[in-house]
């Protein structure tokens, strides 16, 4: 596989010309994989180039590391948000590849946790392969934040009462691999001592194998069965994130309470 080396971004992107499959790395496993805004830019604009790149047929997006597929924005991250109610800046909205475009096969290789706005990248590969440690979990409502576009691409992919359960009970809850594969948001659990890497690229190598006119239009066909009900939801986020989320500093204050990590169970 031909790499690509490291952005300073914390984003790696390695491309096996042979197959036809990119394999997309958040590399920052000492942050658990979180996104800070210049690394939003740099994934977004890798989206946008696979669209140009007829060699790359099929891609497979994971996190470095065993503890973390990512776990959302950096908390470090500034980002500052403009004054008027009626606007909100959110550097992850971009994060994925239908919201840039891309209608080639994405595969989410989940190692580890995935939280908050990893559900950016997970609401929208077509498929998700989880290692069987992994957990899926959304802490807004913990640290006084609305759980609005998260909650809308699982919506896409959980029944409802797992949707709202998981959305409402914040850190106080994980969902586990096992939990996650009985309900669908995950199709392939990997066992303990397999590589879950290894097993994502195995199934898009066989996707990218086949006609890729055919792959494309069958991922646009799926997408369209559920593209209204996400589309209306979606322009209804903004505003209630900008009416329903605690102030910068009252979240902070929230986030030092809770710490990180603890004071959960696993369902």
């Amino acid at each position: 596989m031909t790499e690509k080396a490291p952005s300073r971004a914390g984003l790696r992107v390695d491309r096996d010309e042979k197959s036809g499959v990119a394999v997309v790395t958040l590399d920052r496993p000492e942050r658990h994989n979180a996104v800070t805004p210049l690394m939003a830019a740099e994934l977004a604009a890798a989206w946008r180039e696979f669209r140009y790149d007829d060699a790359v047929r099929a891609v497979v997006v994971t996190g470095a590391g065993e503890r973390a597929f990512c776990t959302g924005i950096d908390r470090d991250a500034k980002v500052p948000q403009p004054s008027s109610p009626y606007t909100i800046d959110d550097p992850l909205l971009t994060l994925g590849p239908k919201a840039n475009d891309l209608w080639k096969p994405v595969i989410a290789a989940v190692n580890g946790m995935a939280c908050g706005g990893a559900f950016y990248l997970v609401g929208e590969a077509e498929f998700v392969i989880a290692a069987e440690h992994a957990t899926f979990f959304d802490p807004h409502t913990t640290y006084g934040m609305v759980s609005a576009y998260e909650a809308i691409a699982m919506a896409q992919r959980m029944p409802f009462g797992e949707v709202a359960r998981m959305s409402l009970m914040g850190t106080a809850e994980r969902v586990s691999a096992r939990r996650a594969y009985e309900i669908g948001l995950v199709s392939e659990l990997v066992p303990p001592g397999e590589d879950v890497l290894s097993a994502a690229v195995r199934a898009a190598e066989t996707v990218a194998s086949f006609p890729t006119e055919a792959v494309q239009g069958t991922v646009r066909a799926v997408w369209s069965a559920k593209e209204a009900a996400r589309a209306q939801a979606m322009a209804h986020a903004p505003h209630l994130v900008a009416l329903g989320n605690a102030s910068p500093s009252r979240q902070a204050e929230l986030f030092a309470a809770r710490g990180r990590g603890g004071g959960f169970r696993t369902r």
